[in-house]
């Protein structure tokens, strides 16, 4: 198979020439690749939804971040679940993606990781005075050399689970999970500061949160994942 590359901005048009057909395929400068592995995804979907930059910096996931809860629902990178569906903790899955861009990264199975997720729309995305909401901070994730399964009730809570709970009339929020881990890579205890407010993360500044919390503790991100909640009355 050939392939024959056509630019014409802002698009690359790509056909793959072969035998007896051709098949174009149109790739905007963001888009992942159809080779691209799925932390390729993971980073588009995340720039996409605008969580790169309000709610971190830009950068290259490690590992992929499941969460599923016990009524069925899950985080799918942007999909929609029912508030009455996510109102217990859910489970959490970490493992390396498949194509092996992630190893070397982290490998040390001592490394001790947190997650936490986090609402940039709080109480709207128009009106975003209490952003970030911080919904839940746990640590104690230990992860093989290829994938850890965790209850988020058996971590040790810093902020407990607080469900989604978006208020009537203020559109879709998206909530935001991170896995953190030490920007040293140190494998002694984490000794995580406990923010004095959900409301912007204790910051008392619209807008913050989270980025804040992970600079001042020394973390940095290595996975995520997002899902959209909204009210019945809009």
């Amino acid at each position: 198979m050939m392939f024959v590359f056509t630019l014409t901005f802002p698009f690359l048009f790509v056909t793959l020439v072969g035998a007896t057909e051709y098949e174009q395929i149109v790739l905007s400068p963001s888009e992942p690749r159809p080779s691209d592995s799925d932390v390729y995804k993971v980073q588009y979907e995340l720039e996409k939804a605008e969580i790169f930059p309000t709610v971190i910096d830009k950068f290259l996931p490690s590992f992929l971040l499941e969460a599923k809860w016990s009524s069925g629902e899950r985080a799918e990178l942007g999909n929609t679940v029912k508030v009455d569906k996510v109102q217990n903790e859910p489970t959490i899955t970490v493992r390396r993606d498949d194509s092996g861009s992630s190893l070397g990264v982290m490998e040390n199975s001592n490394v001790t990781y947190s997650i936490v997720i986090t609402d940039p729309d709080a109480p709207s995305r128009d009106n975003p005075e209490w952003s970030e909401f911080c919904h839940f901070i746990a640590t104690g994730i230990k992860i093989s050399q290829s994938s850890a399964v965790v209850r988020a009730s058996s971590l040790t809570d810093i902020i407990s689970y607080r469900p989604p709970g978006p208020p009537p009339e203020t559109g879709k929020h998206r909530y935001v999970f991170l896995l953190l881990a030490p920007v040293n890579g140190t494998t002694d205890p984490l000794n995580l500061s406990k923010p004095s407010d959900r409301r912007n993360w204790g910051t008392g500044k619209a807008r913050h949160g989270v980025r804040d919390w992970a600079k001042e503790n020394g973390l940095q991100p290595v996975a995520a994942n997002f899902v959209y909640a909204q009210n019945e009355k809009q």
